[in-house]
């Protein structure tokens, strides 16, 4: 880390300084030259330089401007670097596409990881694939199959989306400062779903509510939605838990909700 420039709190900033996990990242990234790699959040450019010398040319996105003197001073002033000083939550990424899709790179805030991710799968068209430095817990969530602990809004959420692979997990000793949780590698690659989902919006207020109390049954949690015998018509059991069904059960609930509510009209 620079000697003269302080990990910020409010920007949630932890600098990556492993180098083994730097490598490790960059072999799972394997840039080449002619990528149209956009990375989110370079700080001082752990990942940037070794991303620039790869690739030949790089974008970046960087919310604090007190980083960025060190950036290009890091990256020697280089004219294949392009920063745009800027909030990611605000940015229209369609508009780095040039032709060609986007690979996105980031150690994103843990704060705000979800956010972000949500925003950034608006753009899932422009977007080839993803790697990401999250909180382990998030990663955890986000990768997570029907039954595990870990299974959630966020996973049902995601896999109607995109592929995600939890790649591997790096430790707080690899961050200045270091953070006092575990982190993890994730790939998102874009997708459409294999099944269909009529009404996106409708889905994700669907699969929401189905999770806002774990511990109710899919009849109690879609209540307002749904009826029972709405749940059972689609061969879904009304007296199990939301934690069970699979992205493509929920886009059935959600279609068959869509039905329901066009038949009260």
């Amino acid at each position: 880390m620079s000697a003269d420039h302080f990990a910020k709190k409010r920007f949630g900033q932890n600098f990556l300084h492993d180098p083994y996990v730097i490598d490790r990242i960059l072999r799972s990234i394997n840039p080449q030259p002619g990528d149209r790699l956009i990375e989110i959040g370079p700080g001082l450019g752990a990942l940037t330089v070794p991303l620039l010398r790869l690739a030949g040319e790089l974008q970046v996105v960087e919310l604090d401007r007190d980083v960025i003197p060190h950036l290009i001073e890091a990256c020697g002033h280089s004219d294949k670097l392009h920063i745009l000083q800027a909030d990611a939550l605000k940015v229209d990424f369609s508009t780095f596409a040039d032709g060609r899709r986007l690979r996105l790179i980031g150690n994103l805030p843990y704060n705000i990881s979800t956010p972000i991710l949500f925003h950034l799968l608006k753009f899932a068209d422009a977007i080839s694939d993803m790697h990401f430095m999250l909180q382990k817990e998030v990663v955890d969530r986000m990768a997570a199959l029907p039954g595990e602990d870990a299974y959630g809004r966020l996973s049902v959420s995601l896999a109607a989306r995109a592929e995600v692979a939890h790649l591997f997990d790096v430790g707080p000793g690899a961050f200045k400062p270091a953070p006092k949780v575990d982190s993890a590698i994730v790939r998102l690659r874009p997708r459409p779903p294999s099944f269909e989902i009529r009404d996106w919006p409708l889905f994700d207020r669907l699969v929401t509510a189905a999770f806002s109390q774990r511990r109710k049954t899919l009849s109690n949690g879609l209540k307002g939605m749904m009826t029972a015998a709405d749940i059972a018509s689609v061969g879904i059991d009304p007296g199990i838990r939301a934690e069970r069904l699979s992205a493509e059960q929920f886009a059935a609930l959600a279609n068959r909700a869509l039905e329901v509510a066009a038949g009260r009209q």
